[in-house]
């Protein structure tokens, strides 16, 4: 199966150099957040802060009931 386009991905693979992008002194869009951006973070974090300021208060759980367990090798009467 002969794929060009798979050929020059596998030859762009096997150099060893370091490959360099440019945007010739141009900012990319993503540099800077967009307002946007930051208003819906704040909506978001606004939205959390109310949700955990209206959680209820849990009481502690009771503690559980003593377990009674058999040890191996434990075969002792009591004596009265």
């Amino acid at each position: 199966m002969s794929n060009p386009l798979w050929q020059d991905v596998a030859h762009m693979n096997a150099t060893n150099e370091q490959l360099e992008l440019g945007f010739q002194g141009k900012r990319s869009l993503n540099a800077m957040p967009s307002q946007g951006r930051i208003a819906r973070a704040n909506w978001w974090f606004t939205q959390m802060r109310e949700t955990v300021g209206r959680a209820i208060d849990w009481s502690a759980a009771a503690d559980p009931r003593p377990e009674q367990i058999w040890m191996p090798g434990a075969h002792r009467e009591v004596k009265v």
